[in-house]
This record gives C-alpha cells, structure tokens and sequence, in this order.
C-alpha cells in the first residue's frame, strides 16, 4: 500500500511539473479535465493559492463548461482574499444553477467572510430544507452570527448541527467557545453528558467534556473525560495533546511529557506539540531538553512566536542574556502585543546593565497588560533602586488605581514611602495593606529585615496581630 501511495504521489508530481513547464513555455499543452482538477487541489493542498488560481483560469479557457473548475477557481480567489471577485464569479453560477445546494453554502460562507453576516444567514437559511444533512449549514450560520457577536443564536445553530451529527466536531468546539462568552460554560456540562448517553463510544463527545472541564479549571475530570476517549482511540492525537494541556495545568509535567509524545506519535511533530514538549521540559528544569525541542518547534515553523520565547526564556535562566534578548526579539517581531514577550525583554535588559531599556519594556508590559501586578512592581523597583522615589511611589499609585484589591501593592508603597522618609503617608498605606491581606505583611521582611527596628511599624503590625 505504501509503494502504491509513492507511486501515485509521483505521478501527480510528475503531471504538475509537466504543467509548469507548459505554462513557462506558452505551449498548448493538452490536459483533460481530471488532469486540471488533480492540479488545483495539488496547489491548493500545499498553499499555493495563487498557481491554484493560474491552473484553474489555464483550464477553464480549455474546459468553459466545468462547473467544478469555475468552483476551484472561486475557492482560490477566497484564499487569495480576493472574496468580491469570487462573491461575483459564484452568484453567476448560482442564476445558471439556482438549486445547486453546494453553491449557496459556498456564498454565504463568502458574505460571512466579507461581514455581511445578515446576507450570509439569509443565504444559508434558503438551503436548510433542500439538504439532506443539514448540519453543515446550521454550522455555518452559527459561525456567522458568532462573528457578528450575536453568542445566544449561534449557540442554537450549533445545538441544532449536533442534533443533526453528533460527529461534527468543529460545531462541538465553536459551541464551547460562545457558551464560554456567555457565562454558561459550567451549565453545559449536562448538555455534553447527553451527547455521551446518546452515544457512549463518541470520541468527539468525550473529548469535547475534556474541554469543558479543562476550561472551568477541573483538570482531573478533563483527563478521565480525555482517557475515556482515548480507550475508543488510541490513537486520537488531540486526545493525547489536550491531556497533556491539562496535566500542565496540574503542574504534573512529567505526565504531560508522557502525553504530548503520545500526540506526537500520533500525529507526527509539528511546531505546537514541540514547544509543548519543550514547555514542559522546562518546567521540570531540563533547560538543555527544552531548548532543543524549542529549536525543533521553530525549524517546523519559523513564525511561531511562543517557540522563540520559550528559547529565549530558557537562555534567560541560564544567564545568556544578550542571546536571550536576541531570540525575545524575534518572539516580539512576531507579536508585539504581548506583555510577556516585552517582560523578560525588560528582565534580560536589566541583568546586562540596559535600564533605560529596561524601563521601556516594562513601560510597554504594562500599558499591554495593567492588570498583573508583578509588572508593576518590578517597574518600581527600577526607580526605587535607582533613587528615584517619586517615579517608584507614582508607579505604584497608577498600578493601585488599576488593581485597588492588591495587598502586594500597599505594602510595596510602604516600603517606598519610607525610604523617602514619608513616614505618616507610610502608616496609612500600611493600615490599608493590612486591612486587605494581613498574612501578606510578610513582604516587608524583603526590605526590612530588621523589622524590629522600625519601631513604629512593627507596633502597628502587631496591633492588627492582637487587635485591642
């Protein structure tokens, strides 16, 4: 089977090449209309959009009759992006074929690409009683009304898919998304539960119960959901990947190693099981394993930012900084958006001496990301520790406007206070810190270890201690 399988790949090989060499030559090349359509889903399989688009046009000049290669012709444009000039090429063929099922689908998936979610509804809705499996199009008009915001219609629409195909795994997913929008992601268990006693040996049901439970933070019930599925098949490599997700979560990192290799060799490697694998690595301290499987994931695809982070942050921990920053760079290229990728750029920049940098990067973390604390502590420990009380105390009253409930932060003020000599600002900021999280003056002992010392401040924390 093997060699059969060789065998025709390089007959569709060989029949591409020969196309190319008669388009690169201006020949009229004979093909039959088999030969075209083995063309375009050769160019189509691997991306190739636009010698998709070149090979359908070269055939339909030969062949002006061929519904399917006019159909070839507006799925590359739609690829290409070009949706206006596919939208036009598909509605005449749908005035030539007004009851071609198929063709309407197609439309009103193109308007719900355009945004025309209303049109795309409407266009899908006229086909729902012509076909005899329905459960594509309600998909498909879930997927518009999701887009268009509107979570409570989409909902029904993937509940009605799945009446109508308990396997359509792509509206099982979608469906967990919009109830995840709504809130209703816990309530959904039940539902879920009713796909599994409706069909107790689908795979997709049970994985999609995994997914529920890893999302609402019940990891342990997501990998018996993930098991189940996995003893239907074994082979099932989201299955393994997605129990290894949730092991992560359990910060049981040597079963997650176990779990995403058994997705790998399922699957096979790819850029995201390998810097999963790498992840977790790295979360048991294998740094040398970790950044090998990080450099792995980014010769599988070099655009996958998470891999150059996760490099970078392992060089990061080995005291590599300036080829850390060099691969945090590449991750920031790819998305400069992320708080995380702009933190441990300001991290390395420090441990190299760069604190204007340094400031900077922290400076765009937390426009990116206000609501994590430890940015703005680490923000304000560059000022402070430069001497520049003012900016650290202004850092850390922007951060309490933004987070009002964080203990860190008032006792933070605190410390900086003091060290400025504000001692009645301090106390009352104390007072406030206590009041929040009184276990947590515990912080103080960083920068303060001869508590004693600070008289003043140690007989208000023992008053909270022992109130009067």
């Amino acid at each position: 089977m093997a060699g059969e399988y060789r065998g025709k790949r390089e007959e569709e090989k060989e029949l591409v090449r020969r196309f190319e060499r008669s388009s690169e030559a201006n020949e009229e090349g004979y093909f039959d209309l088999n030969e075209y359509e083995d063309i375009i889903e050769y160019y189509l399989q691997r991306g190739l959009f636009e010698q998709a688009l070149k090979a359908a046009q070269h055939g339909i000049d030969r062949h002006p009759y061929s519904y399917d290669l006019v159909m070839f012709k507006a799925q590359a444009l739609i690829n290409l992006d070009k949706l206006d000039e596919a939208l036009e090429i598909m509605l005449t063929v749908k005035n030539l074929m007004p009851g071609d099922t198929d063709m309407s689908l197609m439309i009103g998936t193109t308007l719900s690409l355009m945004g025309k979610f209303d049109e795309a509804v409407k266009t899908l809705e006229q086909i729902l009683p012509l076909v005899e499996d329905p459960s594509e199009i309600h998909y498909q008009i879930g997927m518009a009304y999701q887009h268009s915001g509107k979570y409570l219609p989409a909902i029904e629409s993937y509940k009605a898919a799945l009446e109508n195909n308990l396997d359509n795994e792509n509206a099982l997913y979608e469906l967990a998304y919009c109830l995840d929008m709504v809130g209703e992601l816990e309530n959904s268990i039940d539902y879920y539960k009713q796909f599994i006693d409706k069909d107790p040996f689908s795979v997709n049901a049970w994985y999609n119960l995994g997914i529920i439970y890893n999302k609402i933070g019940l990891f342990e019930e997501a990998i018996k959901a993930y098991e189940y599925a996995l003893l239907i098949d074994e082979k099932f490599a989201s299955g393994h990947f997605n129990m290894g997700n949730s092991f992560m979560n359990l910060q049981k990192y040597e079963e997650a190693v176990d779990a995403y290799k058994n997705a790998i060799t399922c699957e096979g490697p790819n850029a995201e099981n390998q810097c999963c694998l790498a992840a977790a690595y790295e979360k048991m301290g294998k740094i040398e394993l970790a950044i090998k499987y990080y450099q792995k994931s980014t010769k599988y695809d070099a655009f996958y930012d998470e891999a150059w982070y996760g490099l970078g942050s392992c060089l990061l921990t080995q005291d590599k900084y300036y080829e850390s920053i060099h691969f945090l760079n590449k991750a920031l290229k790819l998305d400069p958006e992320n708080a995380a990728y702009w933190t441990a750029i300001a991290e390395a920049e420090l441990k190299i001496g760069n604190v204007i940098s340094s400031i900077e990067a922290y400076e765009e973390a937390v426009a990116l990301d206000p609501y994590d604390a430890d940015i703005w502590l680490n923000l304000s420990l560059i000022y402070s520790e430069q001497g520049d009380f003012d900016k650290a105390i202004n850092t850390i009253q922007e951060a309490i406007e933004e987070l009002p409930e964080e203990s860190d932060l008032y006792y933070r003020m605190v410390v900086y206070l003091l060290q400025d000599g504000k001692f009645k600002e301090a106390f009352n900021f104390l007072e406030q810190a206590l009041t929040l999280n009184y276990e947590n003056h515990i912080v103080l002992y960083d920068f303060f270890p001869k508590l004693q010392s600070q008289k003043a401040l140690y007989k208000i924390i023992e008053q909270y201690r022992n109130p009067s």
